[in-house]
């Protein structure tokens, strides 16, 4: 029997390819985790196209790409044959003011919601963080996914993660058709800076006296592959995603070498709200409770449907040490190696609250 035709072979190619799976929109997808994701999505054979949405143009070749802000209303136009959003166009940079932060955030996520119900889109996947359910000394360990959300608005982009969920909750009601997927992954490593990566480029792990820190990471390819599950709609709902089990603090240190300080809950949490006030660190008091507290999570929604981490937590641990590597902070604020020199280990610490105390005093007698 002849070959086929080369344009019958290659309509035939087509059909197939244009039969497989769902096409897939990614928000964010010039960097960071949604140009991983978009990367990830467009060499699986279970998605028919990728459709990739940032305010540049990434490097995934074989992803539609479409170029503009995702608050701009016209984004319902390019989502239109879409089946799925996967929605990673967040601003949760510690260096950003916070009010537009928030703004950007919280109507990114609005208009990406809206404007998927307008293009007929059945399914939209949020992501967030498990620092939703909150860093509080009476957490059960480790958390159920169904657990109540009792964080506050007092850590960095904890407020506008809060809001995201809450959007995600009414989309539905509001949009009839339209479900909306939640994912929560825990302390993420890979290429992030959080003020929970920046914990570990200090010359001490700070500890508050009383406190019971337990540590969960998630890495952004295990992230990435529990995103392509939840496009693919092998799970749905809202579940949390990291490695299995959980560290203690004093398995921490003793995986990084790095020893402790110890501070009354008092002086360490007055301190922290004083640097921040007056501008010396970007992290407010409140992202000191997610060092302090329990907060790991139940991955059992993921583990039903099939998926595992492919990293451990000691595995991310070592990724994220050496990632850190020659980075020196204090209380959330970056020092130049000259300056980490200069000030030493513990005296570091010592140098930065007294120059706090300094400004303090400086605008009072100016009034301030």
């Amino acid at each position: 029997m002849s070959s086929p035709d080369p344009q019958v072979r290659a309509a035939r190619n087509l059909s197939t390819s244009t039969s497989r799976g769902p096409v897939v929109a990614v928000t964010g997808a010039a960097s960071g985790i949604g140009a991983l994701l978009t990367s990830r999505l467009a060499a699986s054979d279970e998605v028919k196209q990728v459709v990739a949405i940032d305010e540049r143009r990434g490097e995934v070749s074989e992803a539609t790409w479409h170029i503009l802000d995702v608050r701009d209303p016209a984004i319902a136009e390019k989502l239109r044959g879409a089946d799925v959003v996967v929605h990673l166009a967040l601003d949760l940079d510690l260096e950003t003011d916070p009010a537009a932060r928030t703004a950007y955030n919280v109507r990114g996520t609005q208009t990406v919601l809206t404007a998927a119900a307008a293009a007929g889109v059945h399914r939209v996947v949020l992501c967030t963080s498990a620092m939703v359910y909150g860093a509080l000394p009476d957490n059960d360990i480790p958390l159920s996914e169904d657990a109540e959300l009792r964080a506050t608005a007092e850590a960095t982009g904890v407020g506008d993660l809060l809001e995201i969920e809450r959007l995600g909750r009414r989309a539905p009601r509001a949009h009839p058709g339209l479900n909306v997927t939640v994912v929560r992954p825990a302390v993420l490593v890979g290429g992030t800076d959080t003020a929970l990566t920046r914990y570990f480029e200090s010359p001490r792990l700070l500890v508050v006296a009383g406190s019971r820190p337990t540590w969960q990471f998630c890495h952004v390819e295990d992230l990435c592959s529990a995103l392509e599950y939840a496009a693919l709609e092998k799970v749905d709902g809202e579940f949390a995603v990291g490695c299995d089990g959980w560290l203690e603090q004093e398995e921490v240190e003793e995986l990084s070498g790095i020893r402790r300080m110890e501070l009354p809950s008092a002086v360490a949490l007055g301190a922290a709200a004083r640097l921040h006030r007056i501008g010396l660190t970007p992290s407010p008091a409140g992202d000191l409770a997610y060092t302090m507290h329990p907060w790991v999570v139940s991955v059992g929604r993921l583990h039903d449907a099939g998926w595992r981490p492919r990293w451990t937590n000691e595995e991310v641990l070592a990724e994220l040490l050496e990632e850190v590597a020659g980075r020196h902070t204090v209380a959330g604020r970056r020092l130049g190696r000259k300056d980490a020199t200069a000030a030493g280990a513990a005296g570091a610490t010592v140098a930065l609250l007294g120059a706090a105390a300094v400004v303090r005093r400086a605008r009072k007698r100016r009034g301030l």
